[in-house]
């Protein structure tokens, strides 16, 4: 059994900031793959399903981005996942917006929810770092997080969300390796669209 994450902040004034790139990603899964209605408990929205024939638990913490290793850690245990079972969806200032970098183990580079995952679980969970680009300044990044994408954002974060999406069952294999070659394959067309633009 995996246990796929998505870190963010809930509520509806947080639905479209950057840093809640990584509950889009997720609700992008549980559409697709068609998943179960969410169930909330241990601090979070659970939602059931299958990714080719390894099952899935999807979990997005309700307990705001610094407390999420707090969600995270009650569902590995009661699941008995370990760490290695678990990926995680998020934000990451230093890559650049519409890219996606895959990783195992590693710091937290000051990002909240790892940090209170890293509280919880051992640092051994892979990472999906979906860029959202820095804002240049440090004194600007707390605002740039926490903003709204854009409307020109949406030119790059719909085919990137929709690609996550269709390539996900290829991280039931473990690596990244697969899933990183497929995304890279789903997006190559949109790329040579801009390119001819």
């Amino acid at each position: 059994m995996l246990l796929f994450v998505g870190l963010g902040n809930p509520g509806t004034k947080h639905e479209n900031n950057r840093h809640n790139i990584g509950f889009m990603a997720v609700d992008e899964i549980i559409l697709r793959h068609n998943f179960s209605e969410p169930k909330i408990k241990y601090q979070g929205a659970l939602y059931e399903g299958r990714l080719g024939n390894e099952k899935v638990i999807i979990l997005k913490p309700l307990t705001f981005m610094n407390l999420s290793g707090k969600s995270v850690s009650q569902v590995a245990n009661f699941y008995k996942i370990p760490s290695e079972n678990i990926f995680v969806f998020y934000d990451e200032l230093d890559i650049e917006p519409g890219k996606v970098k895959f990783k195992t183990g590693g710091g937290n580079a000051g990002h909240n929810g790892l940090r209170s995952l890293d509280q919880y679980i051992n640092k051994n969970y892979h990472r999906i770092r979906i860029g959202i680009g820095h804002p240049g300044d440090k004194a600007l990044v707390h605002g740039h997080v926490l903003g709204d994408f854009s409307a020109n954002d949406e030119e790059w974060l719909e085919p990137l969300l929709d690609a996550i999406g269709r390539a996900a069952e290829k991280l039931t294999t473990g690596d990244g390796t697969d899933f990183m070659n497929e995304i890279g394959l789903i997006l190559k067309p949109n790329e040579n669209k801009k390119e001819n633009k």
